[in-house]
Protein backbone atom coordinates (compact mmCIF):
# COMPACT_ATOMS: atom_id res chain seq x y z
CA UNK A 1 0.00 0.00 0.00
CA UNK A 2 1.30 3.54 -0.71
CA UNK A 3 2.01 5.94 1.54
CA UNK A 4 -0.35 8.49 1.85
CA UNK A 5 0.48 11.75 2.58
CA UNK A 6 -0.75 14.15 5.87
CA UNK A 7 -1.95 16.58 2.99
CA UNK A 8 -3.88 14.33 0.70
CA UNK A 9 -5.40 13.22 4.08
CA UNK A 10 -6.17 16.99 4.70
CA UNK A 11 -7.68 17.79 1.78
CA UNK A 12 -10.29 14.60 2.09
CA UNK A 13 -11.24 15.89 5.14
CA UNK A 14 -11.41 19.38 4.04
CA UNK A 15 -14.36 18.18 1.31
CA UNK A 16 -16.14 17.22 4.26
CA UNK A 17 -16.96 20.68 4.92
CA UNK A 18 -19.35 23.35 3.49
CA UNK A 19 -17.57 25.31 1.10
CA UNK A 20 -18.65 28.04 3.59
CA UNK A 21 -15.40 26.44 5.57
CA UNK A 22 -11.91 27.50 5.19
CA UNK A 23 -9.78 24.84 7.49
CA UNK A 24 -6.53 25.57 8.79
CA UNK A 25 -3.69 23.41 10.83
CA UNK A 26 -0.81 24.48 12.78
CA UNK A 27 2.16 23.36 14.91
CA UNK A 28 2.76 25.30 18.49
CA UNK A 29 4.53 28.00 16.04
CA UNK A 30 3.45 28.51 12.28
CA UNK A 31 0.56 26.74 9.88
CA UNK A 32 1.43 24.39 8.51
CA UNK A 33 -1.53 23.64 6.19
CA UNK A 34 -4.23 25.96 4.91
CA UNK A 35 -7.54 25.18 2.71
CA UNK A 36 -9.57 28.50 1.78
CA UNK A 37 -13.44 28.19 1.36
CA UNK A 38 -15.70 29.91 -1.47
CA UNK A 39 -16.76 32.52 1.01
CA UNK A 40 -13.93 33.30 3.43
CA UNK A 41 -10.12 33.22 2.94
CA UNK A 42 -7.72 34.98 5.05
CA UNK A 43 -5.23 34.15 2.78
CA UNK A 44 -2.66 32.53 4.88
CA UNK A 45 0.19 30.54 4.11
CA UNK A 46 2.01 27.33 5.06
CA UNK A 47 5.56 28.69 7.01
CA UNK A 48 3.35 31.93 8.58
CA UNK A 49 3.69 32.37 11.96
CA UNK A 50 0.39 31.86 14.02
CA UNK A 51 -0.36 35.51 15.05
CA UNK A 52 -1.66 36.94 18.31
CA UNK A 53 -5.67 37.75 18.61
CA UNK A 54 -6.17 34.46 16.27
CA UNK A 55 -8.44 31.76 17.69
CA UNK A 56 -5.40 29.43 16.83
CA UNK A 57 -3.12 31.24 19.19
CA UNK A 58 -5.83 31.10 21.93
CA UNK A 59 -5.87 27.97 21.50
CA UNK A 60 -2.52 26.48 21.48
CA UNK A 61 -2.10 29.13 24.87
CA UNK A 62 -4.74 28.02 26.41
CA UNK A 63 -4.49 24.34 25.52
CA UNK A 64 -7.95 24.05 24.86
CA UNK A 65 -10.92 24.43 22.43
CA UNK A 66 -11.70 28.10 21.67
CA UNK A 67 -14.91 29.16 19.50
CA UNK A 68 -15.50 32.96 18.94
CA UNK A 69 -16.08 35.84 16.70
CA UNK A 70 -12.77 37.12 15.21
CA UNK A 71 -13.12 41.15 13.91
CA UNK A 72 -11.00 42.34 11.05
CA UNK A 73 -8.47 43.60 12.88
CA UNK A 74 -6.10 40.24 12.42
CA UNK A 75 -6.43 39.43 9.53
CA UNK A 76 -8.59 42.49 7.45
CA UNK A 77 -11.17 40.26 7.35
CA UNK A 78 -14.04 39.32 10.49
CA UNK A 79 -14.75 36.09 11.04
CA UNK A 80 -15.94 33.05 13.23
CA UNK A 81 -13.75 30.42 14.07
CA UNK A 82 -13.35 27.32 16.11
CA UNK A 83 -9.50 25.87 17.11
CA UNK A 84 -9.10 22.80 18.17
CA UNK A 85 -5.43 21.59 19.89
CA UNK A 86 -3.87 18.37 19.50
CA UNK A 87 -1.69 16.39 21.33
CA UNK A 88 0.75 13.47 21.20
CA UNK A 89 1.51 12.02 24.24
CA UNK A 90 0.66 14.46 26.72
CA UNK A 91 2.43 17.16 24.42
CA UNK A 92 0.76 20.33 22.61
CA UNK A 93 1.95 19.48 18.68
CA UNK A 94 -0.53 22.13 17.16
CA UNK A 95 -4.03 23.37 16.54
CA UNK A 96 -6.88 22.51 14.24
CA UNK A 97 -8.87 25.53 12.79
CA UNK A 98 -12.35 25.92 11.17
CA UNK A 99 -13.26 29.29 9.73
CA UNK A 100 -16.96 30.56 9.07
CA UNK A 101 -17.64 33.69 7.47
CA UNK A 102 -19.65 36.22 9.26
CA UNK A 103 -22.49 37.36 9.05
CA UNK A 104 -23.02 40.32 6.66
CA UNK A 105 -23.57 43.93 7.49
CA UNK A 106 -27.29 44.31 7.53
CA UNK A 107 -28.13 41.01 7.40
CA UNK A 108 -30.97 40.06 9.47
CA UNK A 109 -33.19 37.15 7.77
CA UNK A 110 -33.04 33.58 7.24
CA UNK A 111 -33.93 32.52 3.64
CA UNK A 112 -36.23 29.84 3.44
CA UNK A 113 -37.05 27.60 0.56
CA UNK A 114 -40.64 26.29 0.28
CA UNK A 115 -42.55 25.11 -2.45
CA UNK A 116 -43.61 27.80 -3.40
CA UNK A 117 -40.37 30.04 -3.88
CA UNK A 118 -38.24 31.30 -1.21
CA UNK A 119 -39.47 33.78 1.97
CA UNK A 120 -37.19 35.94 3.97
CA UNK A 121 -37.25 35.12 7.65
CA UNK A 122 -36.32 37.55 10.41
CA UNK A 123 -34.14 36.38 13.22
CA UNK A 124 -36.67 37.22 16.02
CA UNK A 125 -39.87 35.47 13.94
CA UNK A 126 -37.26 31.80 13.44
CA UNK A 127 -38.49 29.46 15.99
CA UNK A 128 -36.41 26.35 16.19
CA UNK A 129 -33.94 24.60 13.28
CA UNK A 130 -33.92 21.20 12.78
CA UNK A 131 -31.09 18.92 10.77
CA UNK A 132 -33.37 16.16 9.30
CA UNK A 133 -33.39 13.61 6.45
CA UNK A 134 -29.78 15.41 5.41
CA UNK A 135 -31.56 19.16 5.45
CA UNK A 136 -31.79 21.85 7.91
CA UNK A 137 -35.29 22.92 8.28
CA UNK A 138 -36.55 26.06 9.62
CA UNK A 139 -39.76 26.54 11.61
CA UNK A 140 -41.23 29.56 12.35
CA UNK A 141 -44.85 29.90 14.04
CA UNK A 142 -46.65 30.19 10.74
CA UNK A 143 -44.28 28.61 7.66
CA UNK A 144 -41.06 25.82 7.38
CA UNK A 145 -38.64 26.03 5.17
CA UNK A 146 -35.23 24.17 4.43
CA UNK A 147 -31.65 25.62 3.91
CA UNK A 148 -28.56 24.99 2.51
CA UNK A 149 -26.21 25.41 5.85
CA UNK A 150 -25.95 23.07 8.40
CA UNK A 151 -26.74 23.61 12.19
CA UNK A 152 -23.01 23.76 12.85
CA UNK A 153 -22.51 26.61 10.68
CA UNK A 154 -25.88 28.21 11.86
CA UNK A 155 -24.52 28.33 15.10
CA UNK A 156 -21.94 30.91 14.01
CA UNK A 157 -24.69 32.96 11.82
CA UNK A 158 -27.10 33.13 14.49
CA UNK A 159 -27.73 35.64 17.36
CA UNK A 160 -26.30 34.28 20.21
CA UNK A 161 -28.21 36.58 22.62
CA UNK A 162 -31.60 34.41 21.53
CA UNK A 163 -30.42 31.17 19.51
CA UNK A 164 -29.39 28.35 21.42
CA UNK A 165 -27.79 24.38 20.29
CA UNK A 166 -30.22 22.48 22.82
CA UNK A 167 -29.91 18.53 21.10
CA UNK A 168 -27.37 17.61 17.86
CA UNK A 169 -30.19 18.17 15.88
CA UNK A 170 -31.75 21.11 17.24
CA UNK A 171 -31.40 24.79 17.48
CA UNK A 172 -33.89 26.93 19.54
CA UNK A 173 -35.17 30.80 19.80
CA UNK A 174 -35.08 31.08 23.46
CA UNK A 175 -38.03 33.84 22.98
CA UNK A 176 -40.55 30.81 21.23
CA UNK A 177 -40.11 28.61 24.35
CA UNK A 178 -43.21 28.24 26.18
CA UNK A 179 -42.64 25.74 29.06
CA UNK A 180 -39.46 23.77 29.91
CA UNK A 181 -40.37 19.57 31.39
CA UNK A 182 -38.09 17.84 33.65
CA UNK A 183 -37.80 14.62 31.15
CA UNK A 184 -36.02 11.20 31.69
CA UNK A 185 -31.98 11.39 32.66
CA UNK A 186 -31.56 14.86 33.66
CA UNK A 187 -32.83 15.56 30.41
CA UNK A 188 -35.73 18.71 29.05
CA UNK A 189 -38.46 18.91 26.73
CA UNK A 190 -39.22 22.37 25.58
CA UNK A 191 -42.97 23.18 24.51
CA UNK A 192 -42.28 25.91 21.81
CA UNK A 193 -45.05 28.05 21.11
CA UNK A 194 -46.61 26.75 18.04
CA UNK A 195 -46.96 23.60 20.46
CA UNK A 196 -44.15 21.84 18.55
CA UNK A 197 -42.18 19.77 21.14
CA UNK A 198 -38.44 20.13 21.02
CA UNK A 199 -36.21 17.28 23.05
CA UNK A 200 -33.01 18.88 25.29
CA UNK A 201 -30.40 16.07 25.30
CA UNK A 202 -28.08 14.99 27.94
CA UNK A 203 -25.00 16.22 26.50
CA UNK A 204 -26.46 19.53 26.29
CA UNK A 205 -28.49 19.79 29.38
CA UNK A 206 -26.17 21.64 31.76
CA UNK A 207 -24.73 24.46 29.07
CA UNK A 208 -28.97 24.86 28.06
CA UNK A 209 -29.61 25.10 31.76
CA UNK A 210 -26.24 27.60 32.57
CA UNK A 211 -27.99 29.74 29.95
CA UNK A 212 -30.99 30.08 31.03
CA UNK A 213 -30.15 30.57 34.32
CA UNK A 214 -32.16 27.47 36.25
Amino acid sequence: MERISVVSILDVIGELFSDEVSIAVSNTKEYIYYRPSKRIDLKIRPGDLVRKGTIAYKALHTKQKVSEFINRDVFGVPYHGMAVPFFWEGKLEGCVTAIFPALTDGKSVVTVKTDEGWVPIPFSKVAYLEAKDKKTYVYTEGCSGTHKYSLQEFEYLLPKDYFIRCHRAFIVNVNHIKEIYPDAHSTFLLLMNNGDKIPVSQSYSSYFRKLLGF
